[in-house]
């Protein structure tokens, strides 16, 4: 089968490999929509640790092609979109229910074989049944809004509270649209590229501002009577985002941590600010038990309003630059040739 595979030392190719066999727990699947995201990149550029050679992609919806024999939950033809986590659960936290923090854990497309292939085997337990009319990009977005579920839940937000979110990229997006189903006002998009600011507004923000606009310290002002933000949110994964997500934040404020910073980032904070003001500083990491709920929400988004880019298998350098440039709202690798 056909397969992009990351090997190592920024090297990404596309290779003629063996198909994977599968057991009786198992289900061979034909990926037909697979999300690029700043893992992947990140991936690549050496500064998220992977385990090459492996074949690439998490977020991943896909078609059911057989099934093990023990399978009982899905049939031959299902769309199904997968959750790329697998605990060895015999850890602290996995017994404790926190299986993200497993420390064994292993990803499809970051430790094994992802989706970016013409055909992947995963358990059944990770792979849930979609809606038959799902458009397959929908259902690899299952697994952000998964990871944006999970923070959701970690902010604890009370609705009819303003809430500011930096970054407007495909994860930013998501959080805004949860931000106004959860009932947060105003929600306030902060982000430096015009077209994803219009992407934020299309999505749900009720502002959409630059950092660097001169009238950007009155907005914050006049958006929460002059308290800062209750809720603040990292998109992006910045030392300086956190910095300035500290400076707008209210007293009491929750401030959420999801966009993943580089490993070497180190940010410059006053402790006294933190004290004085009682902040909750909040990691978010992967999505423990949220792709189910995330599946269930895919109607309720506004999802088509992501600018989508389509490559094939053998575009894959165009489409990880596409990725880094923002050429598209969110970029898909399509490793079938009929997907939408």
């Amino acid at each position: 089968m056909k397969a992009v595979r990351f090997l190592g030392n920024h090297v990404v190719s596309v290779d003629e490999i063996p198909g994977p066999t599968y057991g009786p727990h198992d289900v061979l699947l034909q990926p037909l929509a697979v999300g690029v995201c700043g893992t992947d990149t990140h991936i690549v550029d050496g500064d998220f640790v992977s385990r090459p050679p492996m074949v690439l992609g998490h977020e991943i919806c896909a078609r059911v092609a057989e099934v093990g024999s023990a399978v009982t939950t899905l049939a031959v033809g299902d769309l199904v979109t997968v959750e790329p986590h697998i605990y060895d659960g015999t850890c602290i936290w996995c017994q404790l229910g926190k299986p993200h923090m497993c420390p064994n854990r292993l990803a499809p497309g970051v430790h094994l074989d992802g989706g970016m292939a013409e055909l992947l085997v995963v358990p059944e337990t990770i792979a849930y049944k979609l809606p038959a009319d799902t458009p397959p990009h929908f259902g690899a977005l299952t697994e952000p809004i998964a990871c944006s579920v999970h923070a959701m839940d970690r902010l604890d937000a009370r609705s009819g509270l303003p809430i500011a979110i930096f970054g407007a990229g495909p994860a930013g997006a998501i959080l805004i649209a949860l931000a106004k189903l959860a009932g947060l006002a105003p929600v306030v998009s902060i982000e430096m590229r015009e077209q994803r600011r219009d992407l934020a507004l299309r999505v749900g923000a009720d502002i959409a501002i630059d950092p660097r606009d001169p009238n950007f310290d009155q907005v914050v002002k006049d958006t929460t009577a002059g308290n800062g933000f209750p809720y603040v949110v990292d998109a992006v994964g910045s030392s300086r985002i956190l910095e300035s997500a500290i400076s707008i934040a209210a007293r009491g404020a929750n401030i959420l941590l999801f966009g993943v910073a580089r490993p070497d980032d180190v940010a410059s904070v006053k402790p006294n600010e933190i004290y004085a003001k009682e902040l909750t500083l909040l990691g978010t990491a992967l999505n423990p038990f949220t792709h189910r709920r995330a599946a269930n929400l895919l109607p309720s988004l506004p999802l088509s309003e992501l600018h989508a880019g389509f490559f094939g298998l053998d575009d894959i350098e165009a489409a990880l630059q596409a990725q880094r440039d923002g050429t598209f709202d969110k970029v898909f690798i399509t490793p079938q040739e009929a997907t939408r």
